[in-house]
């Protein structure tokens, strides 16, 4: 179903005062089944998988395979896909960038963190978004300065609509829901990583840091670009850059 700016505007609005089931119910009944979730398969992601495999068992979940995930991670993912029947994605960088992952991509992180996103996040996910009609995702409001202005309903790329069912939530209201449901936790957590990433871009944080404070620390970067205006352009288009 196609609904006008105007319309997922009103939505959006009305949606700040409903429960993320709520919001996904609608996304399921309106979307599916052009419609998928996106998942980093950390705790903080297991809410929002929870909900959704509750509303919609089948629906396909887009796992960024970027190989350089933390093993801890990868295992983790697996665990759920089995537990929970999870019908996931692994989404990889395209094939023609095979030639200078394989030169540099060892060093890409450090020394262009935003082609490396662009390369092994952003653009796979760009491809399997194609053709869908909406996008549910689990961005929070507290996360990031960018996320903070984010809206429940948004429109991206050529009409993808994004929907972030938990985008008022706190952590201390992810954490208790997952408590309340007995749900799987990441590992990591315990050892001071609130917020997991690739591997060479992700580290502990310490006691009254931001939740996010241990991604890309030090590179001035604070999203890998599939909540930026990054996500919109393409890499074909007069004057692209990586931002």
């Amino acid at each position: 179903m196609k609904f006008s700016p105007e319309e997922i505007e009103s939505l959006s609005l009305q949606f700040e005062s409903a429960s993320p089931q709520e919001i996904i119910d609608w996304a399921v009944k309106n979307f599916c089944p052009n419609l998928a979730l996106s998942s980093s398969f950390q705790t903080q992601s297991v809410p929002l998988i929870h909900m959704v495999k509750e509303a919609k068992p089948d629906m396909r979940i887009f796992f960024l395979d970027t190989g350089m995930h933390f093993w801890d991670t990868l295992f983790f993912r697996e665990h759920l896909e089995q537990i929970w029947n999870l019908n996931i994605v692994d989404l990889r960088p395209d094939e023609k960038w095979r030639m200078v992952l394989r030169h540099f991509g060892h060093d890409l992180p450090q020394t262009d963190p935003n082609l490396c996103c662009f390369i092994r996040k952003v653009q796979p996910m760009q491809k399997a978004m194609d053709g869908l009609g909406a996008w549910i995702t689990g961005i929070r409001r507290e996360q990031t300065e960018n996320r903070a202005h984010a809206k429940i309903l948004e429109y991206k790329r050529d009409g993808l609509l994004r929907i972030a069912p938990l985008l008022n939530w706190t952590l201390d209201e992810v954490l208790d829901y997952i408590s309340a449901n007995n749900l799987p936790r990441h590992p990591m957590p315990l050892s001071r990583y609130p917020s997991i990433g690739c591997k060479p871009c992700t580290r502990a944080i310490q006691l009254g840091e931001n939740e996010r404070a241990g991604r890309w620390d030090g590179q001035g970067k604070t999203e890998c670009g599939l909540h930026t205006e990054m996500f919109n352009q393409d890499i074909r288009a007069e004057g692209f850059k990586f931002k």
